[in-house]
């Protein structure tokens, strides 16, 4: 087993590079979540992440202890950077699906899902996921580094069916207006729930509904999350965020410590999660990322969202490259763009990668030639001009956890 120490510097070094991959997305001067001074007075190490300053980790938890903790127990992280949409109207649904992969029509009220939206090449613009609360109103979740880019796709597209007199309207939610926090782990919904004056015993993994929490009326929760474990994202009013906080935290249900970017970023990768830019971006497409399964069977046969044709031709005739998951023999971990050989033959590129604190060793993933992505294959992979030996692996690299209605 890695060290914590040893664990904790390699996932911090990597997430601070993450965020200057992100720099191009940022502004120049950093913007702050409501719970910017929580964060700093709980001394929390504060780093610039897509345009906010958010912490990667805390003084009293290292990044390998607070994954660990969410594994066994719970932790809050500050997701308020992610963009946070509502799409109004009767024609909100239709406008939507023309940008995205998923049939939201089919979806029942206060449910949602993992999708993608599409390039006229097939190509993924971004990962988010849509709820629909109701026909004729949708919550979406999309990713901080893509906001601007997917604020002015939405808009367009709204703006194009208003111009033929379709009702849809959209309402983009900023930080300072409203906070997002996701709370993860085996005892987060325990926490929430003893804020609450509502049962979460048949509220499933993708379902969402307002509440009130800790006498915080307005509180959006939806069942999900980006570490592979039971929990819920909260919308909450900016204003009252550090309050749900510290009660979240003060809970006797639940073993609850905050945690940062770094702990995320591990936990996603042992989830088998994606990380937009890094393992998936406009270049790559559904099928090939190991996400056939976000292309709805009605919009397959209706072939209706952008670049369909692509992503169906995939779907009948196979990809050059797959998305694979890779568990290391010994060495450093691969970081993004480490070169990966078998038999002494380049096959594909390292997209992501970390110690694994739960499995001990190090994980990564990437994209290797169609011929070689089955599992138990042995392959090197090129690490600082040194070669180390590798498995190609089965993901997600952990049990995941979900809280659904088939268990």
């Amino acid at each position: 087993m890695i060290s914590f120490r040893v664990l904790s510097r390699s996932s911090r070094n990597l997430l601070q590079r993450s965020a200057c991959a992100y720099a191009t997305n940022a502004t120049s001067v950093p913007e702050k979540t409501s719970l910017y001074d929580f964060h700093v007075a709980n001394n929390g190490k504060m780093v610039d992440f897509a345009g906010y300053l958010l912490p990667v980790q805390y003084a009293n938890l290292g990044i390998a202890a607070s994954h660990l903790h969410t594994r066994k127990h719970a932790s809050i992280f500050d997701v308020s950077h992610m963009l946070q949409t509502y799409v109004h109207g009767k024609d909100a649904i239709d406008c939507f699906e023309k940008l995205c992969t998923a049939d939201i029509i089919g979806l029942p009220d206060n449910t949602g899902t993992l999708t993608v939206f599409t390039n006229a090449d097939g190509g993924i613009l971004d990962d988010l996921i849509v709820t629909k609360v109701r026909s004729d109103l949708l919550y979406v979740v999309s990713n901080a580094a893509r906001k601007d880019h997917d604020k002015g796709l939405i808009q367009n597209a709204v703006d194009e069916y208003k111009k033929s007199k379709k009702d849809v309207s959209v309402e983009f939610l900023e930080p300072r207006d409203r906070a997002l926090i996701a709370v993860q782990g085996p005892e987060a919904m325990k926490a929430v729930q003893g804020l609450a004056n509502v049962s979460f015993d048949k509220f499933y993994f993708m379902q969402t509904m307002t509440t009130e929490l800790a006498g915080v009326s307005d509180c959006r929760i939806t069942r999900c999350g980006y570490t592979g474990e039971d929990g819920c994202e909260i919308s909450i009013p900016a204003e009252k965020s550090r309050h749900v906080v510290e009660n979240l935290l003060g809970s006797q249900l639940g073993n609850v410590e905050l945690a940062g970017l770094g702990a995320r970023d591990s936990l996603r990768m042992e989830a088998g999660l994606c990380l937009y830019g890094s393992d998936i971006d406009e270049s790559t497409k559904p099928v090939e990322s190991g996400l056939a399964w976000l292309v709805a069977k009605r919009r397959r046969a209706e072939a209706n969202f952008p670049g369909a044709a692509a992503v169906l031709d995939q779907l009948k005739n196979g990809s050059k490259q797959r998305r694979i998951g890779i568990k290391m023999a010994n060495g450093p971990p691969a970081r993004h763009g480490a070169e990966i050989f078998k038999d002494g033959k380049r096959i594909g590129t390292v997209t992501s990668g970390c110690p694994s604190p739960s499995i001990g060793g190090n994980i990564a993933m990437g994209f290797v030639l169609d011929a070689y992505k089955g599992v138990g294959q042995q392959v090197e992979l090129s690490i600082r001009n040194k070669m180390y030996s590798a498995e190609i692996a089965k993901m997600p690299f952990i049990k995941t956890n979900y809280y659904s209605d088939k268990k």
